[in-house]
């Protein structure tokens, strides 16, 4: 049927074909409607008042229903009658649109005119329907049928009378039978509530349930994938590592073949340290002995000075005095010779000492940690040597061949002349070595592999 535009912003239309105005013109809109289930309606955010009993054919009805704070009136809920007993909300016998009302406004009311009524006398009920077509609230049952005439005289036999009597006690334990059947109704409906409320709530977990076992099926994609990665990186660095694990063979036959050569070095340096103490020694006697000759020459020049002195005074004493002048003066030479000669013999000594202690600091260095520790020497007075003068012997010289040679490569093990300078011997030592930009430690050029790979470790640190 063709909605009609009601007063305070509403309008009414028909049911559906097959009802009782069927033979008038369809709505162009029907209201929302679904397939809801009764058990899944909230009729108590709704409440309909003032409904009666009965309401006389005819006549306008006017609907008031109260709205609770449980439900947000929309443009589109509306109020339907409907025949107890529907089950879904399209079986709506006439409906009107619900008013949206003003804030704070719970109370409404709706008028249907008396046209679209039902005109038999089943029981109905309003319904309050939202735009989702979900029920929110329902009505007491109510009919259509005329009121009772309280002016006509009703005679009737006492046997009627008893009947009526009758049908009254068993229409009154029928209504306590139904106020039982509604409490429990009404029970049931609450249990009910709770119930959809549980399943609701049970849902509600079972989604977030589903979206948690998503997002740990996607969790579960992405470690699998970086799981298959690492097991390739792993393949790679097996191969790797079995790679380093030659190396480090190699590394420990190198360090074998180098601490062989490092013990052979330790020993040459021993032998180098009983050869510095032997020239200490004879560096000693060697300073002992010019002392002795320096005492002797300031004893001697004393002597020359007062023998001038006695000639000067005594020019007219014999020929002998002037000959044991000039012996004197002779020894007096000689003498200051010898000590030029030892004091030339003294310098080299002293450099030769540095020599020697240049090579066995470069010696200490190739073999950090492994040289045998030393008792400190004190210091060298001014003009003295470190090691002391090693080719100190009887009457202050050396006899043919007593100095062994010591230009030897301790790493090669190539043998030097004496007079080969010890420069370019440092230069040849140092060809034999490749020191760590690192960490500074030294390694044999014979074995460059060994360096690389130590480089490498430094690299993976």
């Amino acid at each position: 049927m063709a909605p009609v535009e009601q007063g305070g912003g509403t309008r009414e239309g028909s049911a559906g074909p097959g009802k009782e105005n069927s033979s008038m013109e369809d709505s162009p809109e029907e209201p929302p409607t679904s397939c809801v289930l009764l058990e899944r309606c909230h009729f108590s955010q709704v409440l309909f008042t003032n409904v009666e009993k009965f309401y006389v054919p005819g006549t306008d009805v006017t609907c008031h229903y109260s709205l609770s704070p449980g439900i947000v009136p929309r443009g589109k809920d509306w109020v339907g009658i409907f025949q107890v007993g529907w089950k879904t909300t399209r079986e709506y016998f006439t409906f009107l649109w619900a008013p949206v009302p003003a804030a704070g406004t719970t109370e409404q009311q709706i008028h249907f005119k008396a046209y679209y009524l039902p005109k038999d006398d089943e029981h109905y009920q309003f319904c309050y329907v939202d735009q989702d077509g979900a029920v929110r609230g329902a009505s007491v049952p109510f009919q259509f049928r005329p009121e009772a005439d309280d002016d006509i005289l009703v005679v009737t036999t006492q046997g009627e009378v008893e009947e009526v009597e009758l049908q009254n006690q068993k229409l009154r334990g029928e209504n306590e039978e139904l106020r039982g059947s509604c409490a429990e109704l009404r029970q049931r409906n609450l249990q009910l509530q709770g119930e959809l409320r549980s399943a609701r709530e049970l849902q509600e977990a079972l989604e977030s349930l589903r979206s948690s076992t998503e997002r740990l099926e996607l969790e579960l994609n992405s470690l699998k994938s970086e799981n298959r990665a690492l097991k390739e990186q792993g393949g790679c660095r097996e191969a790797e590592l079995q790679r380093l694990k030659e190396q480090i063979q190699g590394l420990n036959s190198d360090k074998e073949r180098l601490e062989g050569r490092l013990r052979a070095a330790l020993e040459h340096l021993d032998q180098l340290q009983s050869k510095v103490s032997d020239y200490e020694k004879e560096v000693e006697n060697l300073s002992r002995a010019e002392q002795d000759k320096t005492k002797q020459l300031q004893s001697l020049k004393g002597e020359n000075q007062e023998l001038l002195q006695t000639s000067a005074q005594h020019q007219n004493q014999p020929r002998d005095v002037l000959e044991q002048l000039r012996e004197q003066q002779g020894r007096i030479e000689a003498l200051q010779e010898e000590k030029a000669g030892a004091k030339k013999e003294n310098q080299d000594l002293q450099d030769e000492n540095e020599v020697l202690r240049r090579e066995l600091s470069r010696l200490q260095r190739i073999s950090p940690g492994s040289a045998p520790s030393a008792a400190p020497s004190p210091a060298p007075a001014e003009g003295e040597l470190l090691f002391g003068n090693p080719y100190s012997a009887a009457g202050g010289k050396l006899g043919a061949g007593a100095e062994p040679s010591l230009r030897k490569c301790p790493i090669c093990e190539e043998v030097f002349p004496e007079d080969f300078p010890m420069g370019d011997l440092e230069e040849h030592i140092q060809s034999h070595l490749l020191e760590c930009p690192i960490c500074s430690e030294s390694f044999d050029g014979a074995s460059p592999q060994v360096f690389r790979d130590h480089i490498f470790c430094h690299s993976l640190e």
